[in-house]
């Protein structure tokens, strides 16, 4: 990973937690409570590549960083909202989130839950600002596309088939196929990921061609961001990653490390690396940092 691509993701993270930070700004009244769990699992420490995702896309079409953070907000706080719901007890059941305690640990279950769905509710507030972008289409088609890419057919819905093939493999049955977990993941993880990067031309009501390119783009990064997450599962440095490891084999998660073995899962997710890099051929220098953010989804130790 570049020294220019660590500060420019460094740079863009300050950013988004300086607006995140604003968005949730603590009340004196009664749901204080609520907003504190809220801000413990949306400002702790993070890479924030989603966000860094939107505000590069947008910067390819020379979208004011206004516009641009408030969809990268929108993302980061569906992506905190999932992975609130994600660790508790009935889900993942985990402890630590990069380093710290779990959102149901600091507080309580029932907080925890609250504190998602305020999250999600927040994230399209955001969104639907009035007068936030250059028009009313702008503000519909964000919310249409990362209520797509957050629901049923994609995250949601990709936790839903995570939790079916853990129930497979308990009753012993055939695990998923490729094409199966390949589905699995692209929901679970990629779904969002794709949103972030298809943000700027949808900000920018721009071609579909420009609109295609960068589908494709996040679709393959957000494949290759997953498989590498099972990747640090199996060889990771819990110290490093800040949360708890070796869980997947374990509960018979469905991932391309079980299909393809390691090697085979690493070479899986730098081919679509270099897919996504491909797909941003026309737009020469200027997506520079977007391809370098290709090659850290598979670089990075957490």
């Amino acid at each position: 990973m570049s020294e220019g691509f660590e500060n420019a993701l460094a740079r863009r993270a300050s950013q988004i937690n300086a607006t995140l930070d604003d968005l949730t700004a603590l009340p004196s009244g009664p749901e204080r409570r609520l907003v504190e769990a809220m801000r413990h699992g949306l400002l702790g420490p993070g890479k924030r590549l989603r966000a860094f995702l939107v505000l590069e896309s947008a910067a390819l079409f020379r979208e004011p960083e206004t516009r641009a953070l408030r969809v990268a907000a929108a993302v980061e706080c569906i992506h905190a909202y999932s992975l609130i719901h994600d660790d508790l007890p009935s889900m993942d059941d985990d402890a630590l989130r990069r380093g710290h305690p779990t959102v149901h640990v600091a507080f309580d279950e029932a907080t925890a839950i609250l504190a998602g769905d305020a999250l999600q509710t927040l994230a399209f507030e955001v969104l639907a600002s009035p007068g936030a972008y250059a028009g009313p289409a702008v503000a519909g088609a964000l919310c249409h596309r990362l209520a797509q890419a957050s629901g049923a057919a994609g995250m949601v819905g990709g936790q839903m088939l995570d939790i079916l093939a853990e129930k497979r493999a308990e009753e012993g049955a055939e695990p998923l196929s490729v094409q199966e977990t390949e589905k699995l993941q692209s929901g679970k993880t990629g779904a969002l990921i794709r949103f972030a990067a298809s943000a700027g031309p949808i900000l920018a009501e721009a071609s579909g061609g420009d609109q295609a390119a960068l589908d494709a783009y996040g679709a393959r990064i957000g494949l290759a961001f997953q498989i590498r997450d099972d990747l640090l599962d199996l060889e990771g440095d819990e110290a490093e990653t800040g949360k708890k490891l070796r869980k997947d084999a374990t509960a018979g998660k469905a991932t391309f490390v079980d299909l393809l073995g390691v090697d085979g899962a690493r070479s899986r997710a730098l081919e679509l690396v270099e897919a996504a890099k491909s797909a941003l051929s026309s737009f020469g220098d200027s997506a520079t940092l977007l391809r370098q953010a290709a090659d850290f989804t598979v670089e990075r130790l957490r």
